[in-house]
Parts: C-alpha cells; sequence; structure tokens
C-alpha cells in the first residue's frame, strides 16, 4: 500500500483516516494474514499510524493496546504543539520585523534539544539563502516548513525566513508563498507578507494551533479504536461503526 507513505495525521481529514483503516479490514479480510499489517508498517512514515499497526499486529491485551497509544498520542501531540509554537514565534518576529538573533533566542528557548550555535546556524541559514537562487533549486522542498522537520532542520529553516524578511522586506515573503504547501506555516507568513501586526498574526495562529491539535487528538482516538476494533476480529461493518462514531 505504497500510496500511504505520506499520510500525516495532523493534516488528513478524519474521513480520509477512517478510509485508511477500512481499507486495512479490507484487505486482512481478503487475504487473512495479519503480516500485511508488518508491511504496512514498515511502509508507513506517520509515527502514530506506525505504532498503531505494530501493537495490532501484537499478542498483548486490549487494555494495554489502547494505554500505549494514548501514551504515544500524548507524545506526538506535545511535540507537534511545540514545533508549531516554534513557527508561531518565528512568523511573529517576522511580522514585528524582529532581529533573527532575537527569534533565534526565542527558538533555542522552544527547542527540545541543546540550544543551537548562532554562529553555526546563521552560516546554515545563509548558506540555504543562496541554494534556493540556484537554477535547479527545488523550492517546494527547500522552502517547506512543517512539523515533521526535525528541530536542526526546523530552525534553519525559520531563521532562513527571518533573516530573508530583515534584508528584504515582508513583501519579498510573496515570492516563496507558491512553493509552498498550503498549511500552518504557509497561512502565518502569507499574514506576514500582508503587513499584519505580530499580535493579530500570534493570536491567530494560535487559534489555528489549538483547533489543529483538538481534531488530531480525536482522529487519534478514532483511528487507536478502529485499530483495536481491526484487531479483535470485528466485522467490517462494524468497524466502520466504530469510525461512524467520530464522525458527524
Amino acid at each position: 500500500m505504497d500510496e500511504h507513505k505520506e499520510l500525516d495525521i495532523l493534516e488528513m481529514p478524519v474521513e480520509a483516516l477512517a478510509a485508511y483503516w477500512l481499507s486495512i479490514k479490507k484487505l486482512l479480510d481478503a487475504k487473512k494474514d495479519l503480516a500485511l499489517l508488518a508491511v504496512e508498517a514498515e511502509n508507513t512514515s506517520e509515527p502514530y499510524i506506525r505504532h498503531l499497526l505494530d501493537t495490532a499486529q501484537s499478542e498483548m491485551a486490549p487494555e494495554l493496546a489502547l494505554t500505549l497509544a494514548r501514551a504515544k498520542r500524548g507524545v506526538l501531540l506535545t511535540e507537534f504543539r511545540r514545533r508549531m509554537e516554534m513557527m508561531r514565534r518565528t512568523l511573529m518576529g517576522i511580522a514585528g520585523s524582529e532581529n533573527p538573533r532575537l527569534t533565534l533566542l526565542g527558538l533555542n528557548a522552544l527547542a527540545g534539544t541543546t540550544p543551537f550555535h548562532e554562529q553555526r546556524t546563521f552560516e546554515l541559514a545563509t548558506a540555504l539563502m543562496a541554494t534556493v537562487t540556484e537554477k535547479d533549486a527545488l523550492l517546494p522542498t527547500l522552502l517547506g516548513v512543517d512539523h515533521k522537520h526535525k528541530d536542526d532542520r526546523l530552525v534553519v529553516k525559520l531563521l532562513f525566513y527571518s533573516i530573508n524578511t530583515r534584508r528584504s522586506g515582508k513583501q519579498s515573503l510573496n515570492n516563496f508563498l507558491p512553493h509552498l504547501h498550503a498549511g500552518f506555516f504557509a497561512e502565518g507568513l502569507s499574514l506576514c507578507a500582508d503587513g499584519l501586526e505580530p499580535e493579530f498574526v500570534g493570536r491567530h495562529l494560535g487559534v489555528i494551533r489549538d483547533t489543529t491539535l483538538l481534531a488530531t487528538r480525536r482522529k487519534m482516538d478514532m483511528a487507536a479504536q478502529m485499530s483495536l476494533a481491526i484487531k479483535a476480529g470485528l466485522s467490517y461493518d462494524d468497524v466502520f461503526r466504530v469510525a461512524r462514531a467520530y464522525m458527524i
């Protein structure tokens, strides 16, 4: 099921996530082979779904599987929130024409790792500025910013936008927007390009962050219950009933 490699539970609609688990159920019913879950887990990069696929093929009791699913949910939601807050912090700085050095200090306060060395991080961000001007540069990849990036990569990319705005002004951000995947960061960068105040940018992105994380929590709960229903051998119709309980 290679088409599922790029699953992203934060962004995918609840209906799409339900359809994914129903497709797993249909495949298992047809093949009668739980080894398919291991194959799917290997080909799935989304960490929560991969976790559920792993526990669904195990012999652990449903109560333990649910406890572990809730633990994994908590870990991932905390990481999602922290990285979205790193984006929000940077975008507020961009909106307020903040010195990139202050932006980096704010990012270091939010990073879950050892603080990033200022000189080295600025060197990497400056190198990225040169790279995006190259003739064959893959701009969607180079310019893209999302919650899946590791902290070191995320900080360099965020600092790139901060430095560019400091040097070229907010309107220059309009050159990058066509290459960005629609989402949290692109929304915030568009607001900055429009010259909106930092306070508004921060409030708006805060609402989007909280709404997105609440919806993701519910999707995670649905996915956990559907995987448990599949593990218990419930019928396709009953697994679908589980999904419908989480949808309007």
